[in-house]
């Protein structure tokens, strides 16, 4: 029989898979300093524009026109205001009202649920990975806010609106895969922001005085120019950069690092606590996400190649092939 060769991952896009890691974990704590001094909705509306502005940027650099279809426009305004409206706010309001490290815990519980609404609405089957993930996914959060609920404190509207996030989030996710997309990625990621601004900045003149810029500490400032510019525009094309070079199955594996980073991180620079409610949490979570997304693409993948009577063909020195896995509608909605 030939030997077959083994394709060689790029060491690039490791190397892009470790800063997603590190720069979206340190958006929570960074998120937390900024709302400690500015209002939700003016905060979010400048995020979004930021995100906007950098993204249309890079599409327009990479591609050459911003243009879009116009039958995807109706559905760009249904993904965005889940996506893109929903998060920013529950977020916003959530991160306000509880730890950091919390936050991006549950935020991240994401895919549990764009897996269950992935049934009614894609017509995808019910699995035993999917009542898995669901009962470990729901086991992180009851371990992560179960006392809090006991005793009445105020964390639990925190995780309220976390838990919001998450499934707003989920629900872009899935409508996102449910259309179909012509135009460039990055195009369309800028241009769901630009309906967020849309929508948030009138609802910030509406709801909250303009915030006194001036007033603004120096680690607000340093939080400020850190989310807009690392974020929101450098961690989107980096992951849309990850799923172009790697199987979605190593994707989703290193979005499980960005509720470790938050966590530590936020234990770092805002002196969070981190015991064991944290640490059980985070390990069920991560579970949760590996039985739900990791497992079932790993094993797609075994399968495929592994039918008999099939030989993949070798690699010829100087060459690879192509590495499998399309950008999924979760990496889409990261936004």
């Amino acid at each position: 029989m030939p030997t077959v060769q083994s394709t060689r991952l790029p060491a690039t896009g490791f190397v892009l898979l470790a800063s997603l890691g590190l720069f979206w974990g340190l958006n929570w704590p960074g998120m937390k300093i900024v709302l400690s001094e500015m209002t939700v909705w003016w905060f979010r509306a400048f995020s979004v524009a930021a995100g906007c502005i950098g993204l249309l940027a890079l599409a327009k650099l990479a591609n050459g026109t911003l243009w879009l279809r116009r039958r995807e426009v109706g559905p760009l305004l249904l993904v965005a205001v889940f996506a893109i409206v929903g998060w920013h706010l529950f977020t916003g309001y959530g991160v306000s009202q509880m730890p950091a490290g919390r936050a991006s815990i549950i935020a991240f519980t994401m895919p549990v649920w764009a897996s269950l609404l992935a049934v009614p609405i894609l017509g995808e089957a019910m699995t035993r990975a999917k009542i898995i993930g669901l009962i470990l996914g729901i086991s992180g959060l009851a371990v992560l806010i179960g006392p809090d609920l006991v005793v009445l404190q105020s964390a639990p509207l925190g995780a309220a609106y976390m838990l919001g996030a998450a499934v707003t989030w989920a629900i872009g996710t899935v409508l996102f895969k449910r259309f179909r997309w012509d135009s460039p990625i990055t195009a369309i990621m800028g241009w769901q922001l630009a309906v967020g601004f849309a929508v948030l900045l009138p609802g910030a003149i509406i709801l909250e005085p303009f915030p006194d810029i001036a007033a603004l500490s120096t680690d607000a400032w340093l939080s400020i120019a850190y989310l807009f510019a690392v974020p929101m525009v450098y961690c989107q094309w980096a992951y849309l950069k990850v799923v172009s070079l790697f199987p979605a199955a190593i994707a989703a594996i290193g979005t499980l690092s960005v509720p470790i980073v938050g966590v530590y991180s936020s234990a770092l620079i805002l002196g969070e606590q981190v015991g064991w409610p944290e640490l059980s949490a985070m390990a069920l979570i991560c579970a949760a996400l590996t039985v739900v997304l990791v497992l079932p693409a790993l094993a797609a993948r075994k399968s495929a190649t592994a039918i008999p009577g099939i030989e993949r063909p070798a690699v010829k020195k100087g060459r690879r092939l192509p590495i499998g896995g399309s950008v999924s509608g979760m990496n889409r909605a990261q936004s």
